[in-house]
């Protein structure tokens, strides 16, 4: 793996100097005079500052009108999310009323069958003893 990092810097390296000397012998033999050659320089500088910040406009607005897009469906993403979270939660608390409600008819059955062993003076055994000795 280093030594791809070293091959790697090696040729950057051979690509930035070789860069540098082209374009040192390109201002040496250039037919123009050096200040026509700066003049140059200066007019490709503007313009290149000039389409950067053109682009620079370009790429901003494509990324607020990107950005605006996402917040509207992130925004219906979450409305949605929301609607289903509060559905499922009133499916939820149905199906506890349900178990609710019949716990607290079991729970009133199972009170019907104590008072009623009480009112008999019996326990629930001597009610199944009784029960098996007429069958």
């Amino acid at each position: 793996m280093s030594e791809n990092n070293n091959e790697l810097g090696s040729f950057l390296a051979g690509f930035v100097i070789g860069g540098l000397v082209g374009a040192a012998t390109a201002l040496i033999l250039a037919p123009q005079s050096g200040e026509e050659t700066r003049s140059l320089m200066a007019d490709k500088t503007r313009d290149l500052r000039q389409s950067g910040g053109e682009r620079l406009h370009q790429y901003r607005e494509v990324a607020g009108t990107r950005t605006q897009e996402y917040r509207e469906r992130a925004g219906g993403l979450v409305s949605e999310a929301r609607g289903r979270v509060q559905e499922t939660g009133g499916r939820v608390q149905e199906q506890a009323r349900i178990v609710l409600d019949s716990g607290k008819e079991r729970a009133a059955q199972v009170k019907e069958q104590v008072n009623s062993y009480v009112r008999k003076g019996e326990t629930p055994a001597q009610e199944d003893d009784a029960s098996e000795t007429a069958e």
